[in-house]
């Protein structure tokens, strides 16, 4: 049986290459050992096929879903909420941490739906002024989609500053992104959109910036508007 550590590696591996699903593998074949020799792969497997939550094991989704989650969703000013992106293991966010909450997600493709909010948009990040009025949430979570599909300066320029303007006064927006040269497109410092707004110090990490402890380094950037 593969160690954690291993495990853990190629996870990692996997999300660096942008292709993190839950049994992705070499092969068939690959897939099914895993089901018969690691019992941590089997177990999530079981849950995701039972619609129960199903974590991604990597450092960077533990901050998130133990660290970040927690902080806003006790926030008393914490009514509304856009989650960017979807996938199996984004399936359980409003369930888990946001139940009670106007909780909205978005995702450009269609087939992500099953991944989704119940209360979704089937469209570009860069479009959010098709689909929402300025000032409409308190909070914008955008992890893993700079570099991912936001590539272009002008669609990054387009996002943030949409992103900025649908914030509440007072509203945050978090940003997840990979410090690695294959997955920053645009120097961050170039976008005016972020320049927008403030750099907010995140009490629980104690810094606006937290670098996790990953190959790919994803880092987490907190704001304020």
């Amino acid at each position: 049986m593969s160690s954690l550590s291993d495990r853990q590696r190629s996870r990692e591996d996997e999300v660096l290459r942008g292709n993190a699903k839950l049994a992705t593998t070499a092969s068939t074949r690959g897939t099914l050992t895993r089901l018969l020799t690691d019992w941590r792969f089997t177990s999530r497997v079981v849950r995701y096929l039972a619609h129960l939550p199903v974590r991604m094991e990597t450092e960077d989704r533990r901050v998130l879903e133990e660290v970040i989650f927690p902080y806003f969703a006790t926030l008393p000013t914490m009514h509304s909420m856009l989650f960017v992106g979807c996938d199996w293991y984004t399936r359980h966010y409003r369930q888990t941490y946001f139940r009670g909450k106007d909780y909205w997600t978005i995702d450009p493709a269609p087939g992500q739906r099953k991944f989704a909010g119940k209360q979704h948009i089937v469209g570009a990040l860069e479009r959010l002024d098709e689909y929402f009025p300025p000032e409409r949430f308190d909070l914008i979570v955008c992890n893993g989609v700079y570099g991912f599909g936001l590539d272009t300066r002008e669609q990054c320029e387009r996002a943030f500053d949409l992103c900025q303007s649908r914030l509440t006064r007072g509203g945050h927006f978090v940003f997840g992104w990979d410090d690695v040269p294959a997955r920053t497109p645009v120097p961050l410092s170039d976008i005016e959109g972020l320049k927008h707004l403030r750099a907010f110090p995140f009490p629980p990490l104690g810094s606006p910036r937290y670098v996790t402890k990953t190959a790919y380094r994803h880092t987490y950037d907190f704001y304020r508007k």
